[in-house]
C-alpha cells in the first residue's frame, strides 16, 4: 500500500500569476520584464495605472510562487 502521509493533492488552489495579471489588465511579459529591469512597485504602478498595492501583491505572489502555482507531487 502506498503511504502518502503529509502529502497533499497534486494541484494547488493558488491562481497562476498570468491569471492574476490578466484580471488586473496587465501583460505577463511586460510585468516580468519590468521586474527584471529592477523597476519599483511605484514605477510599475505609475506606468500601468494599476495601484501600487496591487503591483506589490503581484510581485509578492511571483516571488513566492513563481509564474505558475500548480505543482505536482510525484
Amino acid at each position: 500500500m502506498l503511504s502518502m502521509s503529509g502529502l497533499g493533492p497534486p494541484w494547488s488552489i493558488q491562481p497562476s500569476l498570468q491569471l492574476m495579471l490578466e484580471e488586473a489588465g496587465l501583460e505577463i511579459d511586460t510585468f516580468l520584464d519590468d521586474i527584471r529591469k529592477g523597476k519599483t512597485d511605484d514605477e510599475i504602478a505609475q506606468q500601468t495605472g494599476v495601484s501600487r498595492e496591487v503591483i506589490s501583491n503581484l510581485r509578492e505572489h511571483f516571488e513566492k510562487y513563481g509564474i505558475d502555482s500548480v505543482m505536482g507531487q510525484d
